[in-house]
């Protein structure tokens, strides 16, 4: 189980610039990163993968922990290089790629298919519970996908209401610091 201050510290060593903090990064999040991209371009999905990494390492120093988790920021640009990939491909094959990726009049990308956020924040969130501590991760589960009440799980789980709620408001804390980074990452 990976607990806040591994993350923080992981992050900070990435940021840093440390030796070992690229492969250590990459061992943390490769698998949501390579997940996300074999959804939308699945033949160079290990490619694109590797394109995030590497564009992660050469602008580390843009991260800004307060600004939400690493996950969330590797991830936003997961978003912008499977879309640079998708524009390269329809632009490859003479295809117009409005249907999916457009330009905003400031040049920046913008998505007009809801399904490449939507699959990243469905990852984000899940990694987000996987490294939740337990049992904050298994309450929150009975919460949201169980429609079960703050008081329902304690009865159901025996633990004092207090500690269900607050351990539900600190692992719903650490799911939207991470989204905080994927919708800030540009």
């Amino acid at each position: 189980m990976r607990t806040r201050t591994s993350d923080d510290d992981v992050a900070e060593a990435f940021v840093a610039g440390e030796p070992d903090a690229l492969r250590r990064v990459y061992d943390r999040h490769q698998r949501a990163v390579f997940t996300y991209c074999r959804r939308f371009v699945s033949d160079h999905a290990a490619d694109v993968t590797q394109e995030v990494f590497l564009a992660a390492w050469r602008s580390r120093q843009r991260f800004d922990p307060t600004s939400g988790s690493l996950a969330g920021w590797i991830m936003g640009i997961a978003r912008f290089k499977v879309i640079d990939h998708v524009r390269g491909t329809y632009r490859n094959a003479s295809v117009a790629a409005g249907d999916l990726v457009d330009l905003s009049a400031d040049g920046s990308s913008a998505t007009t298919d809801p399904a490449l956020e939507l699959v990243a924040t469905r990852i984000l969130v899940a990694e987000a519970l996987a490294h939740l501590e337990e049992p904050g991760s298994t309450w929150i589960r009975l919460a949201f996908i169980d429609g079960l009440s703050h008081s329902e799980i304690a009865e159901r789980t025996g633990a004092p209401l207090g500690t269900v709620k607050s351990s539900i408001r600190r692992g719903l804390e650490r799911i939207r610091r991470d989204l905080e980074a994927f919708d800030g990452e540009a």
